[in-house]
């Protein structure tokens, strides 16, 4: 689901890190070493189609590295 990216982020917790992530390998090779993280929380997002919504979203991030690879996994 395409959406702009969220602003404020409420609820943040970190539920996969380091090698408990199944993509670890391709986000090393894209964007860089670093302790990767998967992180999710809650946010208001736009839809494309204009509605906002508040939804669950995930992310990766690593230290020195901004948040990457944003995900809606359901809408609230």
């Amino acid at each position: 689901m395409r959406f702009e990216n969220p602003g404020e982020i409420a609820d943040i917790e970190t539920f996969a890190a380091g090698a408990g992530i199944r993509e670890i390998s391709g986000l090393r090779k894209f964007y860089g070493p670093g302790r990767w993280r998967k992180r999710k929380g809650i946010a208001r997002v736009r839809l494309m189609d204009g509605t906002i919504h508040s939804a669950e979203i995930h992310w990766y991030e690593a230290a020195g590295i901004e948040r990457k690879e944003y995900k809606i996994k359901y809408l609230l």
